[in-house]
């Protein structure tokens, strides 16, 4: 049971990468997305998009159209943050081994912690391979 909610999980974390690359790619009337990536020790910064990696952690974090994104890592994590429109706010903390990604619309929140499963508020979307737990609003 637990290969098949896996498998599962895996396929909605694939789902929401190819909708947030088909939701950046389609025409906005703000400049181009904000794109903060970090390799282990280092830190990247906008004034929308913010990432933080420690020295075993990979960090992601993009914005578009007036989104928040913040991503910080370690301990073998690569959480990415990826937050699309006016009021869009993702919060990421990778702090376990395992890849996390929180996807939020115009008026979404996401929050990942590590440590419990994610929380979604609004268009937004989830998937935490730390915690082995997702959300969808």
């Amino acid at each position: 049971m637990k290969t098949v909610a896996r498998t599962a999980l895996g396929f909605a974390v694939a789902a929401a990468g190819a909708t947030a690359v088909s939701l950046a790619a389609s025409p906005s009337a703000s400049a181009a997305p904000s794109l903060c990536p970090a390799l282990p020790g280092q830190s990247s910064s906008t004034t929308s998009c913010s990432a933080e990696s420690g020295p075993t952690g990979l960090a992601l974090a993009i914005t578009d159209n007036g989104g928040k994104a913040t991503s910080t890592a370690d301990n073998y994590a690569g959480p990415a943050a990826i937050a699309l429109g006016p009021g869009a706010t993702v919060t990421m903390t990778g702090d376990r081994a395992g890849l996390a990604i929180g996807i939020a619309g115009a008026g979404g929140e996401v929050v990942v912690d590590g440590k419990n499963g994610p929380t979604c508020k609004g268009p937004a979307f989830a998937g935490d391979f730390q915690t082995f737990k997702g959300c969808m609003s």
